[in-house]
């Protein structure tokens, strides 16, 4: 898609959403990116890693020489199409199935990436829920807690159960959001998750200092992945991310190349604690 991209067709697909389904198809695949061994024979694990910045990541990560291991929640269709780029850039893939809200399975996640490949070096938490609602009052119980155990909780179950795992050097990239920096009316819920894996990141990587793993954060602005169509109407995915200074919302494989920096220690080994915004263009102090 070109910088100068115009409105989206409007469309709706059910929660979670396909890449298959989007019009136009987002850009995912990083098939312009030439990695050059920056994670040689490293092992990744990425949640939300079937499609999306995750998959574009997942993809990243292996052109740089990782193997990785993939957790979603059901769209098999884009988790086989994600495991087929990785084993395309030469190396090995795991993809895990099943809901990440639950900590019974983000510890099965962790043992099973485990038992295939041995370790964790890098861990990306990555996937996330959210549903607009124009007033506080809407927001039900159930749905706060759904936005809460799938944006936050599982960051904290899937790190709890990883970090046996990883050694001195590994890393840990959560995803973040504009709207956990600056907040939004209509996903209140779903700001104060991305608030809250700032505040994480921030005092996580505090307290891995010591054992060598660093901890940072990436907070896009909008991009176009599967979440939008699935949680927003049609109109409002027509008109997604053109109130940006780009005048456009971003591409996954725009984002990922965040996530290689903060993994490969060659390029970011005195960062921690840190966070990236891409954000097209929009400017906050501090």
């Amino acid at each position: 898609m070109a910088d100068n991209q115009q409105a989206f067709p409007p469309q709706t697909q059910p929660y979670p959403g396909s890449e298959s389904r989007m019009t136009p198809r987002p850009r995912a695949e990083m098939q312009d990116y030439v990695g050059s061994d920056k994670l040689r024979d490293k092992v990744a694990l990425v949640t939300g890693g079937d499609s999306g910045i995750g998959r574009a990541v997942a993809i990243g990560f292996a052109k740089e020489g990782a193997d990785v291991a993939i957790a979603y929640l059901e769209e098999h269709e884009d988790a086989e199409q994600t495991e087929r780029h990785i084993k395309e850039a030469g190396r090995q893939s795991l993809a895990i199935g099943g809901n990440l809200a639950t900590e019974e399975h983000c510890r099965r996640v962790v043992e099973q990436t485990v038992a295939q490949f041995g370790r964790i070096d890098i861990l990306v938490n990555n996937i996330a829920y959210q549903q607009p609602t124009e007033r506080l009052e809407d927001i039900t119980t159930e749905q706060w807690d759904r936005t809460f155990k799938t944006n936050i909780y599982s960051f904290f179950w899937v790190t709890k159960a990883a970090l046996p795992h990883m050694k001195e050097g590994a890393t840990i990239v959560n995803t973040a959001s504009i709207n956990g920096l600056r907040g939004n009316k209509s996903l209140i819920d779903y700001s104060a998750t991305k608030g809250a894996i700032l505040a994480f990141t921030y005092s996580l990587a505090q307290a891995l200092t010591e054992c060598k793993i660093r901890v940072n954060a990436v907070a896009p602005g909008p991009v176009w992945t599967p979440l939008i169509p699935s949680t927003m109407s049609a109109e409002k995915t027509k008109n997604f991310g053109q109130d940006e200074p780009m005048g456009r919302a971003a591409q996954p494989d725009e984002i990922a190349p965040s996530y290689i920096f903060f993994a490969a220690g060659t390029l970011s080994s005195y960062y921690t604690g840190e966070v990236l915004a891409p954000i097209g263009g929009e400017t906050l102090p501090g």
